[in-house]
């Protein structure tokens, strides 16, 4: 094989290593962004309801049922049309059980961390 076409070949093998490796780090690159937006910073409002009856308290007429399932042990939520969010303070929301409000805070991995909650009026 002629000299010419062993460098030829021999630089486009570099190239494609070396496009490999810019490849990977564009890879990491947006795996990292990615992560970096499964965290939500925001404002909602919703229903604090239960994690039994989960979408099903989104609604007014479901507070009697939260408080009774909150009541009987089942684990406060947080109700936002078809989504349901676990609490990382539960404390938080004792006073609000069955109530829609307005919350203002993190959701990562669909755990809300409350900075502030108050009814909706």
């Amino acid at each position: 094989m002629p000299y010419f076409i062993k460098k030829i070949l021999n630089s486009g093998l570099k190239k494609i290593k070396n496009m490999k490796k810019y490849l990977m780090l564009l890879g990491v690159a947006f795996c990292l962004t990615a992560a970096a937006n499964v965290m939500d910073k925001g404002k909602w409002t919703g229903f604090i309801g239960d994690d039994h009856c989960g979408t099903k308290g989104n609604n007014k007429e479901h507070a009697a049922c939260a408080k009774s399932c909150v009541k009987g042990g089942k684990i406060p939520v947080f109700v936002v049309a078809d989504k349901v969010y676990s609490i990382s303070n539960v404390k938080l929301v004792e006073n609000f059980i069955g109530d829609e409000v307005t919350i203002t805070g993190t959701i990562t991995n669909n755990v809300l961390e409350i900075e502030t909650i108050k009814n909706k009026k």
